[in-house]
């Protein structure tokens, strides 16, 4: 029989080649930085560390490269206790990011996906007793799209399929049904929304995204917590006052968090307060998945938070 996970990944996984800098360049510029560091990231991959180091059962579903980035990625999850039997290996080189990280740790990124883009609706039909029995099915845009609506198609009916929309890209109307919930932010939402977000709080453009199709949406407000709503309506979490080093990664810790969480049964305001917390936990290290805490680390580095509605 096949193993039911709290959290099945379907995603990416990249090599992360962060340098520090003063300042990010101008077209035309050089500028000079840090030692370059490398990290283990991709948005799939951060995803189910981040649920793994908190306890919960993980596989990942995802590609990488017949190359020592490739080698670095399976260790790193299998470190974690992450099951990769559903990595597949070989076509491309393993996907890398190019990470600048500047002195508030604010960071812009480039991703080159490399063997993420061959990850196909076949690989995921070859997972689909995973994705059938898992409690969430956790998703994002750094693969083909195509795959992602595999994914959405392989779920069981018991089945919480979480999705963030990154890098953005439109969604078509039976991906957008699926998802309880689509987890964006800001300037995911903002993509979404186009025009009518002007001018608009996180509230309204949870209700605004909500006329779109989702069960239920989630947009996180980096340092200042996140704002979720479902039928019910929305409910603001306040963020957590910590000294960020780097918030590399911090939003796939958050939304690694929440899904587990909601694989445990927690309502979705629930959920909400338990990520924020680990979102803010993760900005307080550098890297992205060298920065995830476990629920030993989190319950000494952040008291629980509450929250607004």
């Amino acid at each position: 029989m096949t193993k039911v996970y709290d959290v099945v990944v379907v995603g990416s996984a990249n090599a992360d080649l962060v340098v520090g800098v003063e300042r990010r360049p101008a077209a035309g510029e050089t500028v000079l930085g840090s030692n370059l560091a490398t990290h283990a990231g991709g948005k799939g991959a951060n995803q189910a560390i981040a649920a793994a180091r908190l306890g919960a059962g993980v596989a990942l579903v995802s590609r990488v490269g017949d190359d020592s980035h490739g080698r670095f990625l399976l260790d790193t999850q299998k470190a974690a206790g992450v099951d990769t039997d559903a990595v597949r290996v070989g076509g491309a080189p393993t996907g890398v990011a190019l990470i600048m990280v500047g002195p508030q740790g604010d960071n812009s990124i480039v991703v080159s996906p490399g063997a993420n883009a061959l990850l196909s609706p076949a690989d995921v039909r070859a997972s689909q007793d995973l994705l059938y029995t898992a409690r969430v099915v956790s998703l994002q845009l750094e693969i083909p799209l195509d795959t992602v609506a595999e994914a959405v198609a392989a779920v069981g009916p018991r089945t919480r399929v979480v999705l963030n929309p990154s890098p953005p890209a439109a969604l078509p109307a039976q991906i957008l049904a699926a998802c309880d919930p689509l987890v964006l932010n800001e300037h995911e939402a903002t993509a979404m929304l186009g025009e009518s977000a002007k001018g608009s709080t996180a509230e309204d453009w949870c209700t605004a995204l909500l006329r779109l199709g989702p069960q239920s949406v989630v947009v996180t407000l980096g340092a200042d917590g996140a704002v979720a709503a479902d039928a019910s309506g929305p409910v603001r979490v306040p963020g957590m006052p910590v000294a960020a080093v780097d918030t590399t990664g911090a939003g796939d810790a958050f939304t690694g968090a929440l899904a587990w969480r909601l694989a445990k049964g927690d309502t979705l305001t629930q959920a909400l307060e338990f990520a924020v917390r680990v979102g803010a936990a993760a900005v307080t290290r550098a890297g992205a998945q060298d920065s995830f805490p476990t629920l030993e680390q989190l319950t000494s580095a952040v008291a629980p938070t509450g929250r607004e509605h």
